[in-house]
């Protein structure tokens, strides 16, 4: 069938591949404060977007970078749950994650490793994943829900907040202890 005969709204869709957008917030942006994460799957017939908060705010290891990678993370994470093993395409506007998932980059800080290579392992559940930077205003949906989720946790967490001398005991925050919003 040409592309005149398919009835308007209708499009081909290709069972095998999905795009992903993923963003992560953090403020304050440097760390130290809440940090939040979105994301959007669209393609072979999924349709899907979520957000949350990142790691347990106020630590170490609420920054940007670690939104960022949870983002990836928890999108990966969705579309296996889903039993999709296609073709990925991981769009995000931080160049740190895409290139250091490109191997580009070397991941250096190392409360990062961990998350770097937790996404690298999700990574091999498909069958091809690539990242893609895009500039901020090409990932808007992605960059919209992690805003969201800053402003819908930040005013309950207030507890965790060192000032306020309430005692919160460590955990590791690696990608697999981020907890679930």
């Amino acid at each position: 069938m040409d592309d005149a005969r398919i009835p308007r709204g209708l499009a081909a869709v290709d069972p095998n591949w999905v795009e992903l957008h993923f963003d992560g917030a953090c403020d304050p942006p440097k760390g130290g404060g809440v940090a939040t994460w979105g994301y959007v799957v669209k393609g072979a017939g999924l349709f899907h977007e979520d957000s949350g908060l990142a790691v347990r705010p106020y630590s170490s290891h609420a920054t940007n970078n670690v939104a960022e990678y949870t983002a990836a993370i928890r999108a990966l994470e969705w579309l296996a749950s889903q039993g999709f093993q296609g073709d990925v395409v991981a769009i995000g506007d931080s160049q740190l994650v895409v290139r250091q998932m490109r191997g580009e980059y070397q991941v250096r800080a190392e409360h990062l490793r961990a998350y770097h290579a937790h996404l690298g392992a999700l990574a091999k559940r498909f069958r091809h994943v690539e990242f893609r930077w895009v500039p901020r205003e090409e990932n808007q949906r992605a960059d919209a829900l992690s805003k969201e989720a800053l402003s819908e946790v930040a005013p309950g967490v207030d507890r965790y907040r060192p000032d306020q001398r309430v005692e919160v005991p460590d955990e590791d925050e690696g990608p697999g202890e981020v907890p679930r919003s």
